[in-house]
């Protein structure tokens, strides 16, 4: 069993999240593994975070980057074995850290045992693991589509049926109505978190894993009209409630991916204290982009605060600005610039949540520079990319839109340093190496590296910004960022442009300067803001 850990921990903690193919390579095979990851330890010890979120290692076909999972009980070899990963569970553990891992249970691999028994026959004993139901070649059961840009149906011949997918055509999706189905998805989290001692869990795609009837009809496919069949439908506390018991009995560290769960429907539900089922949840509503494919900041601050203000008697948020499925932040909310990283981390480290940190974002990398769609092997990427121009969308255009936007550009591999390959790996890297690894590498981004580890050591230090209350200033700022945490008064400037406020609703005499871009004695009662100007003040004792 796990080590217990105090109610309140996922509110003083910082998570770091590893995408294992690229963050080392210990074999000179050009894909990260697992000892590579353990060589790294000390790095991530030394940034101050409390516990990792690693990114599927299971067997798999790597259809979806590990997220079509052939075997839950197995490590996939390009990563090592499963005596590597007890060696950096322990390794963890005795570095005071804890390690939480990706549970997907809203799909499997069509590789895995269960749909290669499944699609035998209509009365093979796995068929009602999946969802199936009657079609032909011209007819699917209903007009749904996939995250993927797809029909979530697939049909097969041999049984005169369609199964059913909200991702790639290789990933069908499991039939939680089935009890023996939950039986054995209620078994191997049990495995993990107790044989093998895991600290928690990252739930994948988990507000997906109850649907809709298949008689209900799409309207709509803009917006998340096309979602709705299968995001957060009513019945789906049933099986939350029966992780939560496990989980509970683990005190397992649990954040989910939750898409469909609103701040004001469903969120505080999801993550109370006594009641909910997990201890956070991922927002996706906060992912905002204008025409033109560049993120929105001022539609991504509307939604921090509405997150915020909805979760501030009840639940509670997980905060990031980037993840493996998004475009680095620095290139689509920033400008690319150091000053622009710094501002980011800062508005978000000190919000009420717990925060992630995605690796290389505390060294600022950004996004890949692609230069055409053969650079690209992810299915949804591409997918997009072609529907784009079938509807008549310039190439140029669903260029940028869904290629230089698209998730890979934030997969490449971690720069470590600016030697070859930027010391990922001595062999062939996996997926292209960015070109800035010269200047943008751990050794050389001591400067952003500090200010983390500062912002994490605030976070610890300070229970205001662990559990304490949030107020918003200057709501209507479309660039400045400002609010209160108690004993703490946090300002940013988010672009590039000089601006200035007065500050005469906010007791600035009561506050001084902890950490800026620039000393501040006094703040005056106008504050001019360079662009991308950041600072922390704390109330005086």
């Amino acid at each position: 069993m796990t080590k217990k850990l105090d109610k309140d921990y996922h509110k003083k903690a910082v998570g770091y999240q590893i995408y294992p193919k690229s963050f080392k390579d210990s074999n000179a095979d050009g894909i990260g593994d697992l000892q590579g990851i353990i060589e790294k330890l000390p790095y991530l010890k030394s940034l101050g975070i409390d516990f990792i979120w690693l990114n599927p290692i299971y067997a798999s076909p790597q259809v979806d980057g590990g997220y079509d999972i052939s075997d839950f009980y197995d490590i996939d070899p390009m990563f090592g074995t499963m005596a590597d990963f007890k060696a950096l569970l322990a390794k963890c553990h005795q570095l005071g850290m804890k390690l939480i891992m990706d549970l997907v249970v809203n799909h499997t691999s069509n590789q895995h045992k269960w749909f290669i028994e499944a699609q035998k026959s209509k009365d093979n004993p796995y068929r009602d693991y999946y969802l199936w139901a009657d079609a032909s070649p011209e007819k699917k059961p209903n007009n749904w589509r996939s995250f993927f840009g797809i029909s979530a149906w697939t049909y097969q011949e041999q049984t005169q049926q369609a199964y059913f997918h909200i991702f790639a055509a290789e990933q069908p999706d499991l039939n939680w109505k089935n009890p023996k189905l939950r039986a054995e998805i209620y078994k191997m989290v049990r495995w993990w978190l107790e044989d093998i001692g895991i600290d928690g869990f990252r739930l994948d795609a988990i507000s997906h894993i109850q649907k809709m009837d298949w008689d209900f009809e799409l309207r709509s496919f803009d917006g998340d009209d096309p979602w709705e069949p299968f995001m957060n439908v009513i019945g789906i506390d049933n099986y939350l409630t029966d992780l939560k018991k496990i989980f509970n009995e683990f005190d397992a560290t649990t954040v989910g991916e939750a898409s469909g769960v609103r701040s004001n429907k469903g969120a505080a539900d999801w993550t109370d204290a006594d009641e909910g089922y997990l201890d956070a949840i991922f927002e996706l509503e906060h992912n905002r982009k204008k025409s033109d494919g560049t993120g929105d900041l001022y539609e991504y601050k509307k939604v921090i605060m509405r997150w915020q203000g909805d979760l501030l008697e009840r639940g509670w948020n997980a905060l990031y600005i980037e993840n493996h499925d998004m475009p680095r932040a620095i290139s689509i909310f920033g400008d690319g610039s150091l000053a622009s990283a710094k501002a980011l981390a800062v508005q978000y480290m000190l919000l009420r949540g717990t925060p992630f940190i995605y690796y290389g974002q505390e060294i600022g990398m950004s996004s890949y520079p692609f230069e055409s769609i053969d650079e690209i092997s992810s299915e949804d990427t591409r997918n997009h990319y072609f529907n784009a121009l079938k509807s008549g969308v310039p190439e140029k255009e669903a260029f940028f839109k869904e290629v230089l936007n698209s998730r890979d550009g934030a997969r490449t591999p971690m720069q470590w340093n600016r030697e070859k390959n930027a010391g990922f790996t001595e062999g062939q890297p996996w997926m292209p190496i960015n070109p800035n690894y010269t200047t943008v590498n751990v050794e050389d981004s001591s400067e952003l590296i500090a200010l983390y580890r500062e912002l994490i050591s605030l976070r610890h230090h300070e229970k205001s910004l662990q559990d304490g209350g949030i107020r918003f200033h200057f709501p209507r700022s479309k660039a400045i960022f400002c609010y209160e945490r108690e004993d703490f008064l946090v300002l940013v400037n988010l672009s590039d442009q000089k601006l200035s406020r007065k500050m005469t609703a906010i007791p600035i005499e009561d506050y001084q300067q902890v950490l800026g871009s620039r000393p501040i004695k006094k703040i005056p009662r106008t504050l001019s803001l360079s662009g991308w100007e950041y600072h922390v003040f704390k109330r005086k004792s």
